[in-house]
């Protein structure tokens, strides 16, 4: 098995230990970032997981921020992703077997490495079960989200981040 996972400057030492756990698993990881602390847009990290999910070049996915909302809602903009944010095990055995998530997101500011550990567990250990009702779901899911040729573009948030660099926004 092959995952991307990717975080924002907030949480990337859990993201650290979650490539760490991942490889201990025997996972191929790509790690897609950020690798430090230097600011910068969530965006940018859920667009690098997503699209390596979607074109194919992993299996499956991991995005995390502070809270994992943001993160997941970029990771999602990706046609033929089905990222899904939980704190709960449940849902991401829900997730997995009911609409093929392929990509799990968390927050690593609400989530100890312990329950994300878990998270991972479920994720990885659930299987799609097909069914006809199911496939349509994923096809209509998979249809909401329309190619756009602004994706592909690495510097797509450049602007976010000068203002970031500026001092407009904050943590």
């Amino acid at each position: 098995m092959k995952m991307a996972v990717g975080c924002d400057h907030i949480v990337t030492e859990i993201k650290d230990d979650v490539v760490k756990y991942l490889k201990k698993k025997g996972i191929e990881v790509i790690d897609c970032g950020t690798y430090d602390k230097e600011r910068t847009h969530y965006p940018i990290y859920g667009k690098r997981v997503g699209e390596k999910v979607s074109t194919g070049e992993v299996d499956l996915g991991i995005v995390l921020c502070g809270t994992g909302v943001g993160i997941t809602n970029a990771c999602n903009k990706i046609k033929n992703v089905r990222c899904v944010l939980t704190q709960d095990v449940c849902v991401a055995r829900y997730a997995r077997e009911e609409l093929n998530a392929n990509v799990l997101g968390f927050g690593g500011r609400v989530s100890g490495m312990g329950m994300i550990e878990d998270l991972i567990d479920a994720f990885l250990k659930t299987e799609y079960h097909p069914t006809p009702e199911k496939d349509a779901v994923i096809e209509a899911i998979n249809g909401l989200i329309q190619h756009d040729p602004a994706c592909g573009k690495e510097d797509l948030f450049d602007d976010l981040l000068e203002k970031w660099d500026r001092g407009e926004y904050h943590d």
